[in-house]
């Protein structure tokens, strides 16, 4: 049987950093599940560079510095934060607990921060609208049909998303290997040693078979058919995923949004350019969480050159490795205005529902206010990269 809230609070509260988190989501969560949640592409070298890239470069402080009030909040993508670190578009978040994408809203707006809903979420647009008086941004990809492109676009401005998010790095899918040993497909293949796992985590298993049941609703059944199940829906999506994609396609769809306009997936210095010149308000620097090509840069190595590049122009928005407060002040030292965190909130979502992943943000927002007083930043824009020295 799944814990009660009150003892998920109790265990959540006795975290002091993520990779506390990350051991009970280990503990909670069936190894087909872990694979997903944990697994990159082919080898993951880009997945383990990721996180690896932020120790090569260390810290500077700075002395005799008035820190005693320090300020975390900014300004991204028209919003106010509290903190910079925002909630990046994970899929299928009742994978890893019922509550699903609802906690993670839940949570963001209590912390205020910004929380972005996948196209491929368990909850719909207007569902997280309701649920959630925080700042919402959407992710969405350039489809096939333009028709449902223009959809997404229409039901989240009747929903008042603040913000869109065009991913543009999945002209196919990654080889992701964990997943074809462990079953995880559309329709899933699950061996024995998948099925044991599952025995062996009753109350994941418990919590799926009496929850509400698996869904994609933002993928409405007039689109791919009535009684379409899961397997269908996906299977729609995936199908909808247009390789022939250009830059005229994102903007277009700029254009039909007009607001803040992220386009998440950009490694390159010549892309941030081309972004900047089609309108985007921000590129957020990422690599998929090293779930789509492995051997590309981990997002730490791309930023210098995109920040100097564009940081004049639009935001910059870093994403992927993140584990530690230090990690966003060396970000932001190089120039980010932001950063996005996705595993980190999911470990505390498999481990304790909202409660977990409120926790995982109190301690990236308890870190950075410790780590900028530290290093003699009263706030965040007082951050330059003085601060910082390659190792």
């Amino acid at each position: 049987m799944p814990l009660p809230n009150s003892l998920k609070r109790q265990r959540a509260a006795r975290w002091v950093n993520v990779q506390d988190a990350r051991r009970h989501a280990h503990a909670a969560l069936p190894s087909p599940i872990l694979g997903y949640l944990e697994g990159g592409a082919d080898d993951e070298y880009t997945l383990g560079r990721n996180t690896a890239a932020y120790g090569e470069h260390e810290l500077l402080p700075r002395f005799l510095v008035d820190v005693s009030a320090v300020d975390t909040r900014t300004t991204v993508l028209g919003t106010d934060v509290e903190f910079p670190v925002l909630l990046s578009p994970t899929g299928m978040s009742r994978l890893f607990h019922p509550e699903a994408e609802l906690a993670v809203a839940r949570a963001a707006a209590k912390a205020g921060t910004l929380y972005c809903l996948s196209t491929v979420a368990t909850e719909s647009i207007e569902t997280i609208a309701a649920a959630s008086s925080g700042p919402k941004m959407f992710q969405v990809y350039v489809l096939r049909d333009q028709g449902l492109n223009s959809e997404f676009i229409q039901r989240c401005k009747a929903a008042n998303y603040n913000a869109l998010c065009l991913t543009v790095d999945v002209p196919a899918g990654g080889n992701r290997e964990r997943d074809l040993r462990t079953g995880i497909a559309i329709p899933p293949r699950f061996g024995w040693r998948s099925k044991l796992s599952f025995a062996a985590h009753p109350a994941w298993t418990y919590a799926r078979m009496t929850g509400k049941p698996f869904n994609l609703p933002n993928v409405r059944s007039e689109s791919v058919g009535q009684g379409a199940g899961l397997p269908e829906r996906m299977e729609y999506i995936f199908s909808r995923f247009d390789p022939s994609v250009s830059w005229q396609h994102a903007e277009r769809m700029i254009e039909e949004w007009n607001g803040p306009f992220a386009i998440k997936g950009i490694l390159s210095a010549d892309d941030a350019r081309q972004a900047a010149a089609i309108g985007a308000s921000a590129v957020i620097v990422s690599n998929h969480g090293g779930r789509q090509l492995d051997s590309v840069p981990a997002t730490f190595d791309c930023l210098q050159d995109i920040v100097d590049a564009v940081g004049d122009q639009m935001e910059v928005i870093l994403d992927g490795g993140i584990r530690r407060g230090t990690d966003v002040v060396k970000a932001m030292a190089m120039g980010a205005n932001a950063c996005m965190i996705g595993r980190p909130y999911l470990y505390g979502l498999a481990a304790a529902g909202e409660a977990g992943v409120s926790r995982v943000l109190d301690i990236f927002r308890d870190e950075i206010s410790r780590d900028l007083a530290l290093i003699g930043a009263p706030a965040l824009q007082k951050l330059n990269r003085e601060f910082l020295r390659r190792r």
